[in-house]
């Protein structure tokens, strides 16, 4: 699904921000990205759902070379991907239904065919009485409720997720984490970036992926307790 080779990311003419990351996510699989502030959790994400291209290095997604793939495939490319952003960007003149019924509508899907879905996704993520709502007039944790329910509600080949839990209650958060595993079961790779340690313990049999400076502190293992410790065998990885 996922192969990095030697990455590096740089922004303007400072420092790299990533250096010599080299991993591979495989098809299905549920991963979490964890590391400090500033350890590069979000250029990390950039660069997966295609929003950045590398300084240096090799990225394959799909088993496609992305680095140097022609700026006209990538939208189509893109549509493969779901996206949970930290600053949510939702689309601020249209209700809460309409910005969950996007992504469907974009990719052609017929009005009729997907107002059952988005009205069933509404009532997952508790926002069933928000529907005809502005964003603006929303919470910011039922603003991120609208964003996650937006990035899966296409079964998308791998999702990207930049602190979907930062801004809902506990309750709230749980129920989120119920759905992206839901989806996984469905066969969509999950990248979560958090450093909620609490959301890690309750989430054992997942991948974790430690992030320190830009670089890549631990392998790409098996979470198991206590939160934090990594098995010292790394996922399978392909040549």
């Amino acid at each position: 699904m996922v192969r990095f080779e030697n990455v590096g990311l740089r922004y303007g003419t400072g420092s790299e921000t990533l250096s010599d990351l080299s991993f591979t996510l495989q098809p299905g699989g549920f991963y979490m990205l964890t590391g400090a502030s500033g350890a590069g959790k979000t250029s990390l994400l950039k660069l997966l759902y295609l929003a950045m291209r590398p300084s240096r290095g090799l990225i394959r997604l799909f088993g496609e070379d992305v680095v140097t793939m022609k700026r006209d495939r990538l939208p189509g490319f893109r549509r493969r991907i779901g996206v949970v952003f930290q600053d949510f960007r939702l689309v601020p003149h249209l209700s809460v239904f309409d910005n969950i019924a996007l992504p469907l509508r974009v990719a052609g899907v017929a009005e009729e065919d997907f107002e059952t879905a988005v009205t069933e996704m509404l009532a997952w993520v508790g926002l069933a009485d928000r529907a005809s709502a502005r964003p603006a007039t929303l919470s910011g944790g039922e603003q991120q409720r609208v964003a996650i329910a937006r990035a899966v509600i296409g079964r998308p080949e791998m999702l990207v997720a930049d602190e979907p839990t930062g801004n809902v209650d506990p309750e709230m958060a749980a129920r989120l984490m119920h759905l992206f595993k839901a989806l996984n079961k469905l066969g969509t790779t999950i990248v979560i970036a958090t450093h909620d340690a609490h959301l890690l313990s309750s989430l054992p049999g997942i991948q974790l992926m430690r992030l320190d400076r830009g670089r890549i502190a631990d392998p790409v293992g098996m979470l198991k307790y206590p939160p934090g410790k990594t098995t010292s065998k790394p996922a399978e990885r392909r040549p």
